[in-house]
């Protein structure tokens, strides 16, 4: 057998579509735009790029697009001050600081300090709190493309196994929460879990964020599952996921592509936030 491709390009172009209506209709009953502003510290070549991509993806839509570029050596308190005039600027409703940040700045320290009215990314304790116990809030940009790739499937996730390898707070943890919010079984594996290999063959759903290129072959996975790849790692030049692509297409019934598959969904969902943001600005 070989997989359908879950487009996350294609499906993200159909969600933009919609996004863009939606801004049209909250300038004409609101008299405003959304309004997303975006921290970048210092100038590694990454985040520059997705930054780039960022700003443009709100061009394209509507959404007014802010970015702030401060030096490397910057304070600790020079960014917090910055956060601070944000979350009391009415005109910006998202704000979002590309991380990672220099070694002498305090990651959390700083997530803590936007708005969690704001926090657009979904990385506060407020907004990660409100997720866990099931509360309304943002959800994480990258576990809600995720979802939304799922679903594209057609598939059913109730009463399904999902597997997600992978435990960071950006992606494992709460895409896991957010599976079993929809009634899958979840398990949660890492580096350290023992025998890998025969918990992922058992999946209905697998999910890999690990970091690693090209570490899961077909030999993971369960023939027809649904597999995420949410691994990009530039390899010689290329973007390179998680999982084997060539091999994997082989086994599983749906699976994502590196490029082309969870990137373009998680631009897509900061989108969504902001636009949900601004429409909660009474």
């Amino acid at each position: 057998m070989t997989a359908k491709i879950i487009d996350g390009k294609a499906l993200a172009s159909r969600i933009r579509s919609s996004l863009k209506n939606d801004i049209q209709k909250l300038s004409r009953e609101k008299g405003y735009l959304p309004g997303l502003a975006v921290i970048l510290v210092g100038k590694d070549p990454a985040s520059q790029i997705y930054v780039r991509n960022k700003e443009k993806a709100c061009k394209e839509i509507g959404i007014e697009s802010r970015v702030i570029y401060m030096e490397e050596n910057i304070s600790q308190d020079e960014l917090l001050r910055e956060i601070n005039t944000l979350n009391n600027d009415k005109s910006i409703h998202g704000i979002l600081v590309q991380l990672p940040l220099p070694s002498h700045i305090d990651e959390d320290a700083v997530i803590s300090a936007i708005d969690p009215m704001k926090d657009v990314d979904g990385f506060h304790p407020v907004t990660t709190g409100k997720l866990f116990v099931g509360q309304m809030g943002f959800e994480p940009c990258t576990p809600k493309g995720i979802i939304t790739l799922i679903k594209e499937t057609g598939q059913d996730i109730t009463g399904k196994h999902a597997v997600v390898i992978g435990r960071s707070n950006i992606v494992g943890k709460p895409v896991a929460i957010m599976l079993l919010r929809e009634n899958a079984t979840v398990t949660i594996c890492h580096s350290k879990t023992k025998k890998l290999k025969e918990i992922s063959k058992n999946a209905d759903i697998l999910v890999v964020a690990m970091g690693r290129p090209e570490s899961i072959d077909d030999g993971y996975i369960k023939e027809g599952a649904i597999v995420i790849d949410v691994g990009t790692t530039r390899v010689d030049g290329k973007l390179k996921g998680d999982v084997v692509f060539d091999k994997a297409v082989h086994k599983a019934g749906w699976i994502t592509p590196v490029p082309g598959g969870v990137g373009p969904m998680t631009i897509t969902m900061l989108l969504k936030n902001t636009i949900l943001a601004a429409y909660g600005n009474e």
